[in-house]
């Protein structure tokens, strides 16, 4: 399985009413659309997150799945999942990988960019 042939696209949302600038809890709900464009069917086994905050400081998260969940995605299909994640300052990354399976059971790492979690207004 080619990894090119898995896009991963996330779009982010700060949440101001679960966050608590006072106690330096910022919380963002990201939703991760996982589009298998190959040949072959895949199925997510793990995850690894790095969430960064302003201040440099990276959080490493591992685990089985998404979401409780070790979707199987079929040629031209995706799947689609929502979590959230915590950071101490009002902007930070996150990034990552999935591993994963093809049907031919060859296993492989896709990579997820880089994106920016952000309080609005911060930036500019």
């Amino acid at each position: 399985m080619n990894r090119q042939s898995i896009q991963i696209d996330v779009e982010t949302n700060y949440l101001a009413d679960q966050s608590d600038m006072e106690d330096q809890r910022y919380v963002f709900a990201y939703t991760v659309t996982i589009r298998n464009t190959g040949k072959l069917a895949v199925q997510l086994l793990t995850r690894c997150w790095l969430v960064t905050d302003a201040g440099g400081k990276v959080r490493e998260i591992r685990g089985d799945g998404v979401v409780g969940e070790q979707p199987r995605i079929r040629p031209g299909e995706y799947h689609r999942y929502s979590s959230l994640s915590i950071i101490t300052t009002p902007v930070g990354t996150m990034e990552g990988s999935y591993g994963m399976i093809d049907a031919e059971d060859e296993k492989f790492l896709v990579s997820i960019p880089v994106f920016r979690l952000a309080m609005p207004g911060i930036l500019n």
